[in-house]
């Protein structure tokens, strides 16, 4: 359960995330999948993360101190091509960085947007957390909008793409940030994986 949500820093680079034993749980996506949405329903603290109608708003590492014992981390969005070519260079050195060398993170949940075929920029960043061995489960954004067949379709159609890399699937979660849909599921995973970075710390 989530009861408390702060703010505790923004960065540029992984040298200035913080430096404590807290675990991190990061979310990420394409820029306009609804991450800042997403946080702000599973927090419930509708102005904790900004919610942009411009796309790829997000360009540092934003960590939130939750309960006093995790970080929230909302992380850039990737893959907008308004943002000029350096910029979006730097968007993925700080994404590559944090998600591929940030001994702090502990989980990440990949946000796709329901409603669209499985995009390319998402499959090949997923496939490199694979190579990577990151721990990571996806989210549906924007589940509100399609119907229950379509959500379904949508899914399904997903599942069977990654099937043709991995022999496993991730852990997926169906989410509306308009409806809360998919929050008691998904911070009931947190908890629990929580739970396992705990005990593993006690050892």
């Amino acid at each position: 359960m989530i009861t408390r949500a702060t703010f505790k820093c923004s960065s540029e680079k992984i040298s200035q995330v913080p430096k404590d034993n807290l675990p991190d749980i990061a979310f990420i996506g394409r820029s306009n999948v609804g991450k800042s949405s997403l946080i702000n329903m599973l927090t419930q603290h509708k102005g904790l993360a900004k919610v942009s109608a411009t796309p790829g708003k997000t360009r540092l590492i934003n960590h939130f101190t939750i309960n006093d014992s995790w970080y929230l981390v909302d992380l850039p969005g990737y893959g907008y091509a308004r943002t000029s070519k350096s910029t979006r260079g730097s968007f993925a050195k700080i994404i590559t960085d944090y998600v591929f060398k940030c001994s702090k993170m502990h989980f990440l949940f990949v946000l796709v947007d329901s409603r669209l075929e499985p995009q390319r920029i998402d499959l090949e960043f997923i496939e490199q957390l694979g190579i990577n061995g990151v721990p990571f489960g996806i989210i549906f954004t924007k589940a509100d909008k399609l119907s229950k067949a379509q959500l379904t379709r949508s899914v399904s159609r997903y599942e069977q793409t990654l099937l043709e890399q991995w022999e496993e699937l991730p852990p997926m979660f169906v989410s509306s940030s308009e409806r809360g849909y998919g929050r008691e599921e998904i911070v009931g995973y947190i908890e629990n994986i929580l739970k396992d970075f705990n005990k593993d710390s006690v050892k």
